[in-house]
């Protein structure tokens, strides 16, 4: 498959791009960025633009969209347009109404959008995902996700906490990942009850901490918190609590848990992991060593996703829509004291 990059030369764009060169199942097609000399830098021998139209020119089979959220829906509607599949960053759009135009323009098109929801990807959130899809603790009970770091100190560029760009404050940020750890485990959500605030930094339209319940058509509850105001700083947490037991994933720094029990009330047995080998890694070569890692699975998988193959880890268009939706959600309830209903989205089909 042939593959653009728009937003080549950021961070996570760069990384994009070398999650492509690596694959033997992609080819680098064409990389975009504002400035000439940053696209040329990280091209790999493709060719590289600063204009829309001269990379849309480039022969392709879908685009990687990592730029700023506030620029994302012209460019994937453009690449719906010309028949490409996508695969942007998260939060899909920092409006609920972009996101949807988002979705429906990759609807019409046939083609698949892929949410970029890498931390799925994270060894202890995908063990915690493999855990309970084994059965190993039983009929999930209930979940607690937990999202957060020290607040504005932890952002590079304004726009990423300003809420015109970026959508919002703590829900949007870090906050969404674990927003989508939480649909992820339990299928889908439908239901959000809670409060947010902006006591601590007081940016206008991001809310610093947002605490909240999700619901599953089951009924089965998520508790949920993203904050800004963490002391130790970056860290995230999904628990699921079962009939027969629980298990726990974290990061930073990677670690997990697991007990099971041979019926409810019985003995527990322990087992965990705290990936000495990713410690090291990441101290040895920063925490991007474990991102792109997780960049490298969610292009596998997006193909897949292409090609129609379901049950993937990968998240897609509904998963990035429902995100927002829930991103918005949350400071709903909270000014209006009651739970926002949501219809059940369910997997994405094109």
């Amino acid at each position: 498959m042939k593959i653009g990059v728009i937003g080549a030369a950021g961070k996570i764009g760069q990384m994009r791009v070398q999650t492509i060169v690596d694959n033997p199942a992609t080819t680098l097609a064409a990389v975009l960025d504002m400035e000439m000399h940053k696209a040329v830098a990280v091209a790999h021998d493709a060719p590289a633009f600063t204009d829309l139209d001269r990379f849309f020119g480039v022969e392709m089979d879908a685009v990687v969209i990592s730029t700023p959220a506030h620029v994302r829906e012209p460019l994937c509607l453009a690449a719906f347009e010309r028949g490409l599949h996508v695969l942007t960053e998260k939060p899909l759009a920092p409006t609920v109404e972009g996101g949807q135009r988002i979705l429906e323009a990759a609807k019409s098109a046939g083609r698949m959008l892929g949410a970029g929801f890498n931390m799925r990807y994270y060894p202890s959130f995908a063990y915690v995902k493999d855990v309970v899809s084994s059965g190993q603790i039983g009929a999930i009970d209930h979940v607690r996700v937990y999202g957060g770091h020290d607040g504005l100190g932890h952002f590079t560029h304004d726009w990423e906490y300003q809420a015109q760009y970026s959508g919002g404050g703590a829900l949007w940020d870090v906050g969404i990942h674990m927003t989508d750890m939480a649909r992820h485990i339990l299928g889908e959500i439908t239901s959000v009850y809670g409060v947010s605030s902006n006591r601590v930094w007081n940016v206008e339209g991001s809310e610093d901490n947002a605490v909240a319940i999700f619901k599953n058509p089951d009924g089965i509850p998520a508790i949920y918190q993203a904050s800004w105001t963490d002391w130790k700083g970056y860290k995230s947490a999904v628990e699921v609590y079962g009939s027969h037991g629980m298990v726990r994933g974290a990061y930073a720094p990677m670690q997990t848990l697991l007990i099971t029990l041979d019926k409810p009330g019985g003995k527990p047995s322990k087992l965990r992991n705290f990936y000495p080998e990713i410690m090291l890694r990441e101290k040895l070569r920063s925490w991007k060593s474990t991102a792109l890692l997780s960049f490298a699975g969610e292009l596998e998988d997006f193909l897949k996703l292409v090609r129609g193959q379901r049950g993937v880890r990968c998240a897609d268009g509904h998963a990035g829509l429902r995100a927002i939706e829930i991103a918005t959600a949350v400071p709903e309830s909270s000014r209006t004291g009651q739970p926002v209903e949501l219809e059940n989205l369910g997997d994405m089909i094109v």
